[in-house]
C-alpha cells in the first residue's frame, strides 16, 4: 500500500513540480518565490552490498532548487508507523545521492548531503516532530536534524493560506479514523468535491483541472468543501 502513496507523491512532483516550493519553504524555512528553477535527478540508486550484489533503492525525490545558491533536497513520503527503519533508509539514500555527485580532486573526495525531510501522511503517538543523524567519524562527531512534516496537522484553511496544494490529495487521511463510522451509517463512499478554478491551481495539468467542478469556484480556502455522499448497496 505504501508504494501507492509513494507513486502518487512522485506523480505530483513530476507533473506539478512547482507545488513543492511552498512545501520546501514550510519545512526548511526557506523564502523561495516559486520562480526558481527546479532540476530533478534520477531517483534510482544501487547500493553496494558486502556479498558483492547491488541493492536497488528508489528515493521519493532528489532535486535541486536554484535560488540565490543551489540547494539539493530529498523528501520521503511515509504512511507507516515509525519503527526506526526509515532512518536507515534515509541515510542510505542520502549517502548514495552524495556519492553519485561527489567530486574527487587531488585524492580528496568531497560529498554534499542533501537537505532531507520526511512527510508523514499518518500521525501516530510515536511520530516524532524531528529526526536526527549522529555521524561519528575519526575527525569528530556530526549531528543534525531531519525535519518532519505531518500532513494531518494542516487544515484546509492552512493548506490554502500557505499554498501547500501538494497536500490536497492526501487530505483524506484526516478522515481515515472516521471511515468505519461512515460505513456503519450506511455511507459507502467518502470523497472530496473540489470547487476550484484554474487560477487557483495554475500548476496542475489541464486534464486534472477538467475534472473539477468550478461552478462555485472561489480563490479562497473555503472553496474546497468536503462532502460526504452515500452510495447504498446493490
Amino acid at each position: 500500500m505504501a508504494d501507492i502513496y509513494d507513486g502518487a507523491f512522485r506523480t505530483i512532483l513530476s507533473d506539478c513540480r512547482k507545488l513543492v516550493i511552498p512545501v520546501i519553504n514550510e519545512i526548511f524555512g526557506e523564502t523561495y518565490t516559486g520562480e526558481e528553477e527546479i532540476r530533478f535527478f534520477p531517483n534510482e540508486h544501487f547500493l553496494d552490498q558486502q556479498d558483492g550484489a547491488d541493492k536497488k533503492r528508489i528515493t521519493d525525490t532528489n532535486f535541486t532548487v536554484f535560488g540565490k545558491k543551489p540547494k539539493k533536497y530529498h523528501i520521503e513520503c511515509e504512511s507507516s508507523l515509525p519503527d526506526g527503519k526509515i532512518m536507515i533508509r534515509l541515510f542510505e539514500y542520502d549517502a548514495q545521492i552524495a556519492l553519485d555527485e561527489g567530486e574527487v580532486t587531488e585524492e580528496t573526495l568531497t560529498v554534499t548531503f542533501p537537505n532531507t525531510a520526511v512527510l508523514y501522511l499518518r500521525t501516530y503517538k510515536k511520530t516524532p516532530n524531528k529526526m536526527k543523524y549522529v555521524i561519528i567519524t575519526p575527525g569528530g562527531t556530526l549531528r543534525y536534524d531531519i525535519p518532519v512534516m505531518k500532513s494531518r496537522t494542516y487544515s484546509l484553511d492552512v493548506i490554502f493560506e500557505k499554498g501547500l496544494l501538494m497536500l490536497i490529495p492526501f487530505y483524506i487521511f484526516s478522515h481515515e479514523k472516521n471511515l468505519s463510522e461512515y460505513n456503519d451509517n450506511g455511507e459507502r463512499l467518502v470523497y472530496c468535491t473540489v470547487h476550484i478554478s484554474p487560477n487557483d491551481l495554475p500548476e496542475f495539468p489541464s486534464a486534472a483541472l477538467a475534472s473539477f467542478d468550478d461552478a462555485t469556484a472561489s480563490p479562497h480556502s473555503a472553496a474546497l468543501q468536503m462532502k460526504i455522499h452515500s452510495t447504498p448497496f446493490g
